[in-house]
């Protein structure tokens, strides 16, 4: 499956990547959400998935500082 791929390659990522993916994420949010204000976003449903990759990041950057 596509999303315990992505799962497994963020965990083999160190914290200071996962943070610069996070980073890279949010933006990428940003930048979808005012394409969609503007009407210019043909995609919506990528908004979504890009919300739920945050997500994925934050919580393998949580496990990673717990262990």
């Amino acid at each position: 499956m596509k999303t315990k791929k992505y799962v497994s390659e963020l965990n083999a990522k160190t914290t200071a990547e996962l943070n610069a993916e996070l980073v890279a994420a949010k933006k990428e949010l940003f930048n979808l959400r005012f394409q969609n204000a503007t009407n210019q976003l043909d995609n919506t449903s990528r908004i979504k998935e890009v919300r739920k990759n945050i997500a994925r990041i934050q919580t393998v950057i949580t496990q990673k500082e717990r262990s």
